[in-house]
């Protein structure tokens, strides 16, 4: 099972996050501040950080910091009551891994924890799989059980790997550029239609997955497990 830990100095938002999570199987922790999240994480495995950002002693910003500073990649929710882009930029910037603004959907929550969670797995293990197809982020090779199996260029195997991780979710070409070409790169967005056709060539014939054009915004893959 696995073990979130709540952050947050308002008493009830901690005690009604924690019905919420535990409703879900969750085993749940809480704090009422950064520094007494870190003391928690001294004794606990966590998985993954519910945090508020506005708390005394140590606030969201400087909790995440932290941990980043230390090479600590623990998969972390800012939640705020902040609405203006400037203090979403703040988390991203602080290394936060997703943000909500409050009042919080609890259904949109628990949906944001799963993806966390999946991703934070993907990561560590480096490697994806859907059905019978194997991504091996270390090799760039995608295979199946069949035996047959493609040594991807570096690009594409990033492009294939981003959208596989995130099955059904649009990525517009500015997104995915930034993220794989970085956002210095002067190459055009016209880079991500040619991979995405290598690709969808390429992989023609497997029938888990195929790589969808969403017109007037991007792409997405869907997965067939």
């Amino acid at each position: 099972m696995f073990k979130l830990l709540v952050v947050d100095d308002n008493k009830n938002t901690r005690e009604l996050m924690r019905a919420v999570l535990e409703a879900e199987n969750y085993i749940v922790f809480t704090a009422e501040d950064g520094q007494a999240a870190l003391e928690v994480m001294d004794t606990q495995h966590i998985d993954l950080v519910i945090l508020d950002v506005m708390m005394p002693r140590m606030d969201g910003y400087e909790f995440t910091r932290t941990l980043r500073a230390n090479d600590n990649d623990l998969p972390i929710l800012m939640v705020s009551a902040k609405q203006l882009p400037q203090d979403r930029k703040l988390g991203f910037i602080a290394g936060t891994d997703d943000f909500m603004t409050k009042p919080v959907d609890e259904e949109e929550m628990l949906l944001r924890i799963t993806a966390l969670l999946r991703r934070a797995k993907i990561t560590s293990e480096r490697q994806l799989t859907i059905g019978e197809v194997v991504l091996n982020f270390d090799t760039y090779t995608v295979s199946r059980t069949n035996g047959e199996s493609h040594t991807l260029p570096q690009k594409e195997f990033q492009l294939l790997y981003k959208l596989l991780s995130y099955p059904g979710k649009i990525f517009t070409r500015i997104e995915l550029m930034d993220e794989i070409w970085g956002v210095e790169s002067d190459t055009g967005w016209e880079t991500v239609t040619v991979h995405i056709a290598k690709l969808r060539k390429r992989f023609a014939d497997w029938p888990e997955f195929r790589l969808e054009s969403v017109r007037g915004l991007g792409y997405r893959a869907e997965t067939i497990q």
